[in-house]
């Protein structure tokens, strides 16, 4: 498997796959075709059904250069490696091709080509939590301490940055008012959760506190914001809403936050190895759901939670989230986006908790659980898959 580097990427809003991932693409084509005077992006399948919603275009022509570049469109035409697929093409002043580059956005901000390449840097020797698991019994370590030494301790400033970053977007977030950007017209609701939240008291509290962080996080990604990947804009608003509860409730101190946000990004590491993060792929339940998952982690081993209690509850967040489809409205990450990190962070406790009070066995691994989510990601019909051409983006208008 590769770093956690790529769980959890720094970027800008509204999509790690529709917008962190193709401006990447075109900034690395740009480069390498300083010369060129003329070039054109031709966006298929689930990346050019919702580019517009997901701001793919701003994205790619803000890279390649406005008046120098063009765009074509093909949703009913897709590539054979992935969903996400995008071709850009370089052209002299004479109109002749001088370079052309098919290239993924697979999810989480990553883009290949899939040849050898472009494909990341193995860290870690296991690729299962079994394994994962033993290893960890053997050596009497925690998850946090296997990530340590795989990836050296350097990883933990690289995590205190994505810490700080998501801390930001909730300031922000809850700072913000009025109407995010897009066809919706959708109104922010994290500022004024966060001023109710005072007026409860006990579990109602808790929950509208929570419900705002996570309001806060996901509604500066849909405006475009500073956010975190974890493991995708789209769910981005779910480990830092958890962290960020937990910190205030019990004055957990930032290394133990960064500590929790290693393991939780090893739980998403092993389902993007294993299955997939892509909503184009698999849907909801691979972004909503691997957020679930490694927020239940972070937390349960925040709580005090054995290697065993984190790895049961990790398998609810993702189980419980099974058959999750991406369908939003206008291809915008608000409807059900939004509201879907809030609920998902609130069980991510619940799952915490649950676990905490059994001894951490159960049936289902956590391994067979990401293997049952591929497995159905890949029977969900395309229409609800990113697609914007089923479910709610048809019916929920």
């Amino acid at each position: 498997m590769e770093s956690i580097r790529e769980i959890y990427r720094i970027g800008f809003g509204p999509s790690s796959s529709h917008t962190m991932g193709p401006r990447k693409a075109a900034e690395i084509f740009r480069n390498r075709n300083q010369q060129a005077s003329h070039f054109k992006a031709t966006l298929y399948g689930s990346l050019a059904a919702t580019g517009e919603g997901h701001l793919t275009d701003v994205a790619v022509l803000d890279a390649l250069g406005k008046d120098k570049s063009e765009i074509l469109w093909k949703p009913t035409e897709f590539l054979p490696q992935h969903p996400n697929g995008m071709m850009l093409e370089a052209f002299d002043q004479h109109g002749a091709k001088t370079d052309e580059w098919t290239v993924y956005s697979t999810g989480g901000g990553k883009i290949t080509d899939f040849t050898a390449e472009s494909q990341s840097k193995t860290i870690y020797p296991h690729t299962n939590i079994a394994d994962i698991l033993k290893y960890c019994k053997l050596n009497g370590i925690s998850y946090w301490e296997y990530v340590e030494q795989h990836e050296g301790p350097e990883i933990f400033d690289y995590l205190a940055e994505v810490w700080q970053v998501m801390q930001d977007a909730i300031a922000r977030g809850i700072d913000e008012e009025g109407v995010l950007p897009g066809k919706l017209k959708l109104k922010r609701k994290a500022a004024s959760y966060y001023v109710k939240a005072k007026n409860y008291t006990g579990s109602l509290h808790g929950k509208t506190l929570i419900f705002s962080f996570a309001l806060a996080v996901s509604e500066e990604n849909a405006a475009g914001g500073k956010i975190v990947t974890a493991p995708t804009c789209g769910s981005c608003g779910v480990m830092p809403a958890v962290l960020m509860r937990l910190k205030q409730s019990f004055d957990f101190s930032d290394k133990k936050i960064i500590r929790a946000l290693a393991t939780g990004a090893l739980f998403g590491n092993v389902v993007k190895h294993n299955a997939s993060i892509s909503g184009a792929q698999v849907g909801c339940q691979g972004e909503i759901g691997t957020a679930c998952a490694m927020a239940s982690a972070a937390a349960t081993q925040l709580l005090g939670g054995t290697i065993y209690q984190i790895e049961y509850a990790a398998e609810m967040g993702m189980e419980h989230h099974l058959g999750l489809t991406c369908d939003p409205i206008f291809g915008l990450v608000q409807v059900p986006c939004i509201e879907r990190n809030a609920f998902a962070a609130e069980r991510a406790l619940n799952t915490a908790t649950y676990s905490l009070l059994s001894d951490g066995s159960h049936l289902i691994s956590f391994d067979k659980i990401v293997e049952t989510m591929k497995q159905t990601g890949h029977d969900l019909p395309s229409i609800y898959k990113e697609t914007a051409g089923g479910g709610l983006a048809i019916h929920g208008l």
